[in-house]
């Protein structure tokens, strides 16, 4: 860590804290939150097109084992190593100025990915793909559980994660248009499919430019005069658009700005102030990436290869599938910040694992249609998309605000590099080897770890809801000891 600067008071955090909600936020949702959307569509858009890709005529000569093995899991490596280089810089730099850049890297490796004539091309441009897309996940989670009042923020943050399923439905309707060769040739259609990606991306590129950097990284890197300028801004804009005038707001937080702080302190404060925390967060990375993998990434495969349903049709049961996604935390994401994130991320995760276990079941004695299977893959998500949102929410507001960003990336990188790369690797043979027994074991597989993550949370989750993110865990800059809560919240774990 650098030397500091200065030691300062600021209120900041507990003025934006208790905003209520107006216009001025949704314009941060809109302008932050819609990246997963961006995922969600790459994801299915590549899960979807798999089998087309795979036949003769597509352009590349790739295999559909290929894609959803090898392409998927170059994807999450990449995605992997954009979080952790990003990340360190978000925490660095600021958050506005790495989410731009995060995205002009989406953008551009997408667009190149639609160009690919090769197999290897392919691959290098998913690598990419996925670099940016790991970075977004840092820059955005923080900057956005910065922005949005400590009252909302689980909610907000849950149904943010849960567009990503927005995201796989328009990918999901998108392939059924371009795989028809009635419409586009079979060597233009997948092509066409990136391509509207890129669009997309450069609408959010637009609107992002209006979202602002934020005021809490401000102050503790020197530029406090610019986070009360930013703030004293923010609350007239609100109290404009809600009619409201806004209380007043007399607490403070001392801190020893910064303008630099070291990777190794970063480190320390993830692995060593707070190890319960640790074991949290990598569990439910962990387990949510199996339980995804174990039914996404051979979704199209099973349908083929167990109903076969034609590789152009696959797509109107994954629209199904990723409705009941989203269905799941904007159904459920209230009761995060009212009944309490212990028994709503626990309960989640072990009523996914749970149901995937009863759908093993079915599957395995042939109790299962393609429409049945979509219907209980739909219920589990149900639970699972809900809490698979809340490992994000949970390891952005559990460590200290420098270490935000990286903490984000280091979570998500580990967890999904366990359940992400490992996880399509292993499932698409299981899942494309066309035996029932394979199937199941991938399924009980998913089923097994997801439970084993909720059963984690239930003895180590954190009671965050509508707290101050400075009462969770106090900056590593504040005057108070780094590791304890500023009002008596509990002591680092």
């Amino acid at each position: 860590m650098s030397a500091p600067t200065k030691t300062i008071k600021t209120s900041v955090p507990g003025r934006l804290d208790r905003l209520p909600w107006s216009r001025w936020h949704w314009t941060i949702v809109i302008g932050l939150g819609t990246v997963w959307i961006l995922d969600g569509l790459e994801v299915t858009i590549v899960g979807n097109i798999a089998p087309r890709l795979a036949e003769k005529g597509s352009g590349i000569s790739i295999s559909a084992s290929q894609i959803s093995g090898l392409g998927a899991a170059l994807y999450v490596a990449g995605a992997c190593t954009g979080a952790l280089l990003f990340g360190y810089l978000t925490d660095r730099f600021g958050r506005k100025k790495l989410f731009m850049i995060t995205l002009l890297v989406y953008l551009l490796a997408t667009a190149m990915t639609a160009l690919s004539g090769t197999a290897f091309m392919f691959f290098v441009f998913r690598f990419i793909t996925g670099l940016g897309i790991g970075g977004e996940y840092a820059a955005i989670n923080s900057a956005i559980d910065e922005l949005i009042p400590s009252k909302f923020r689980g909610r907000i943050d849950l149904i943010i994660n849960g567009t990503f399923w927005i995201g796989a439905a328009f990918g999901a309707l998108v392939s059924i248009v371009v795989l028809n060769e009635n419409f586009l040739p079979g060597d233009v259609g997948w092509r066409v499919a990136f391509g509207l990606g890129v669009v997309f991306g450069l609408v959010i590129l637009l609107v992002r430019r209006n979202v602002p950097e934020s005021p809490r990284w401000m102050f503790i890197h020197g530029r406090d005069q610019e986070a009360e300028e930013l703030v004293h801004d923010v609350e007239r804009t609100v109290e404009e658009q809600t009619g409201r005038d806004l209380e007043r707001v007399d607490r403070e937080i001392e801190i020893e700005q910064r303008k630099t702080i070291g990777f190794f302190t970063i480190a320390r404060s993830v692995l060593t102030m707070y190890p319960r925390r640790t074991v949290l967060g990598l569990s439910l990375f962990v387990g949510q990436a199996f339980l995804y993998n174990a039914i996404t990434f051979g979704f199209a495969s099973i349908l083929t290869t167990f109903y076969k349903v034609p590789s152009a049709d696959t797509g109107y049961y994954y629209v199904v599938i990723a409705v009941g996604n989203f269905l799941g935390p904007l159904v459920l994401g209230k009761l995060f910040d009212t009944v309490g994130r212990k028994p709503m991320i626990s309960g989640t995760y072990i009523a996914a694992g749970v149901l995937l276990f009863g759908t093993a079941w079915l599957f395995k004695n042939g109790h299962l249609n393609a429409q049945t299977l979509t219907a209980c893959w739909t219920v589990v998500l149900f639970f699972a998309s809900a809490g698979a949102s809340s490992a994000y929410l949970t390891v952005s507001e559990v460590f200290p605000m420098e270490t935000r960003a990286m903490a984000i990336a280091f979570f998500y990188a580990i967890g999904t590099a366990l359940g992400g790369i490992t996880g399509p690797l292993l499932f698409a043979d299981l899942t494309a080897s066309g035996k029932v027994h394979d199937t199941v074991i991938a399924f009980t597989i998913g089923a097994a770890i997801m439970t084993a993550a909720g059963i984690v949370a239930a003895f180590l989750a954190v009671d965050a809801e509508r707290k101050s993110l400075e009462d969770i865990a106090a900056p590593l800059t504040s005057a108070r000891p780094a590791g304890a809560a500023t009002t008596g919240a509990a002591a680092a774990v």
